[in-house]
């Protein structure tokens, strides 16, 4: 394992910014705000939205904005909290309060909503071309997407409440679960690791300890297995009957219609990927070959494919980072620097902390914040480059207010992808021999399959879960492992034997359970950004002003819109194929090298 890294260590984020240096008296300070000025904008406006003027509904917006960045102030300092230590009750005790008291306040503003979205389109249009609604005009016309599925309000209402005991309870507690599990690996006499540090050392030369690792994963997933079972079953339950009550036509459609795209063209998504694992099958025979083996086993797939020494102190990490994002553009690298400056980054790994890595927007005035489980390899560089991409995509987009900040998922990744990619352009065009240049693309490959491949076969777990869930009843813990290596199987063909163990590892993947559908947006940003980064390599400098610009919009335009920006059909059915056809490029290079390096004939 890496060496302990005492400047990582002091990587911590300070939240006091988010509640003005108040402390916890700050959460109950700023809610208490937003309440008093929920019931005044509801005693303005409850049941008058139909004889609204343009200049007295600019007005509501600004103040329902000013309503709603209050909470989400509160809301993100007590999650951040938790999210550093899920198993402090007290932290647990102040998200848990934060929820229901910003339910309550969304209960009291849902009125807006319905009555918005009841007004008839000639109504809402004259309204929409009136003068200061520039930074919720995109926002307010995307709201009445849901007509179709929008409940009376008092059920609405209830619904709101009641997920504060219902599924966001659930997914506390899968949270709290998957953050107390610590891995023993056989063998070693070290003290057990938290599950992120553990499943970073798949990546090991060691096949050895690579295939220990794996059995100490698995011997640490399955005492709670059944919990966590009983904890997605219940989800997927409470999903369904949502879906039903709003005569969503399929369990994706919800996600979907959040992300501004069809139903149409999230299958065309899938299917395209689909149609393409012979790319990670070729890669995983490929890495057998360099390996030395007839067939990877799953935890041989994030293997390192060179004796390449990949430890990367995390002051080394920054510099690198930050050296890529100025050197394409010094107004990016200015917005990144600030990070780091202003004390917006937890990166070490600690034990209760939350696994995996994010960004967390705030609010336009207040800071955005990075999450990481740092652990030294230079796959944890490239995943600081991704958040870091998150970062400076919604701090440059913070002029667009908080109503329209943040983009749907499906644009979301653009950023973080296409800030992955640069740092890794830099480390290749940097590489002195061809075996570091195969050491470096076999690393993209690998990511590339995880973000499309395997967030698509993930996808389809999750479809195949869900409609299992709705057409016979609640699934044996059991089943949900045949189920994942039914979809891990027709990923990797012949090319990977899928063992025992790994039918466990379906069980801690939060996107399942917090965010249903969430996945397939890794695909679709990968193949979006790798698309957006194909403009920037032939048009270079010139490309740069347009891809800020395309940032600098954050969410006021539609996935379509944003594309267009940079040169993008997101329209055109051939646009998948495009991105995939980049993914093979990166593959035959990655092939060309090993040869060249001698490690395949």
């Amino acid at each position: 394992m890496p060496a302990p890294d005492p400047e990582l260590a002091a990587v911590r984020w300070n939240l006091a910014p988010l509640l003005d240096g108040a402390g916890e008296e700050g959460v109950t300070r700023l809610l208490d705000q937003a309440q008093t000025r929920a019931d005044a904008f509801a005693e303005a406006h409850q049941g008058l939205l139909e004889r609204i003027d343009g200049p007295r509904l600019a007005a509501a917006m600004e103040e329902l904005a000013g309503i709603i960045a209050l909470v989400h102030r509160a809301g993100t300092y007590a999650s951040l909290r938790f999210a550093t230590d899920t198993a402090d009750p007290a932290r647990g005790a102040l998200m848990a309060s934060v929820q229901e008291r910003g339910t309550a306040i969304e209960t009291r503003l849902l009125f807006f909503e319905l009555e918005w979205a009841a007004l008839d389109d000639e109504r809402v249009e004259a309204l929409l071309g009136a003068d200061g609604l520039d930074r919720c005009r995109h926002y307010l016309r995307t709201a009445r997407r849901y007509r179709p599925h929008l409940l009376s309000e008092p059920e609405e209402r209830i619904v709101a409440e009641k997920a504060v005991s219902g599924r966001n309870a659930w997914s506390r507690l899968f949270s709290e679960l998957t953050a107390a599990i610590e891995v023993t690996v056989p063998g070693e006499e070290a003290t057990a690791a938290p599950l992120d540090s553990a499943l970073s050392r798949l990546s090991s030369a060691d096949r050895d300890e690579r295939r220990r690792v794996a059995e100490g994963v698995t011997a640490a997933l399955e005492p709670g297995l059944r919990t966590r079972a009983y904890v997605y079953n219940t989800l997927l339950a409470d999903k369904a009957t949502e879906d039903r009550l709003r005569a969503y036509p399929t369990w994706l459609s919800s996600r979907n219609l959040s992300n501004e795209a069809s139903d149409e063209s999230v299958a065309a998504l899938v299917a395209a990927v689909r149609a393409r694992y012979d790319l990670p099958q070729r890669w995983y025979g490929i890495k057998a070959r360099v390996l030395g083996l007839e067939r990877l086993a799953d935890y041989d797939r994030a293997a390192a494919v060179t004796g390449e020494d990949d430890e990367v102190p995390w002051a080394s990490a920054c510099e690198l980072v930050l050296d890529a994002y100025r050197a394409f553009s010094p107004e990016l690298g200015a917005v990144a620097e600030r990070f780091f400056t202003g004390d917006r980054v937890d990166a070490p790994p600690a034990p209760g902390k939350r696994g995996g890595a994010f960004c967390a927007s705030t609010t336009p005035r207040t800071p955005t914040y990075l999450m990481l489980n740092y652990a030294g390899r230079r796959r944890d560089v490239l995943t600081l480059a991704h958040e870091l991409g998150h970062g400076v995509h919604f701090d440059l987009a913070a002029p667009r207010g908080i109503l329209e900040q943040s983009t749907p998922l499906t644009v979301a990744e653009t950023a973080s992808v296409f800030g992955e990619t640069i740092v890794f352009e830099r480390l290749l065009a940097a590489a002195d021999s061809a075996d570091s240049r195969f050491s470096l693309l076999a690393g993209a490959i690998d990511d590339a399959v995880a973000t499309v491949f395997r967030q698509v076969a993930m996808s389809r777990f999750e479809a195949l879960v869900h409609g299992e869930r709705r057409e016979r009843g609640e699934l044996a813990p059991d089943r949900f492992g045949e189920l994942w290596a039914e979809s891990q199987a027709e990923l990797f063909g012949d090319s990977v034997e899928v063992t025992d163990g790994y039918r466990l590892w379906w069980s801690y993947v939060p996107h399942f359970i917090a965010t249903p559908g969430y996945v397939y947006a890794y695909a679709y940003g990968l193949l979006l950004a790798l698309s957006v980064y194909a403009r920037y390599r032939e048009a270079r400098e010139a490309f740069v002003p347009r891809y800020l610009e395309l940032l600098a919009a954050g969410g006021s335009r539609s996935p379509e819109e944003l594309g267009r920006i940079v040169g993008v059909d997101l329209a055109d059915p051939g646009f998948w194929d495009a991105g995939l056809a980049l993914v093979a490029e990166r593959l035959d290079a990655a092939e060309a090298a090993a040869r060249e390096a001698g490690r395949l004939t």
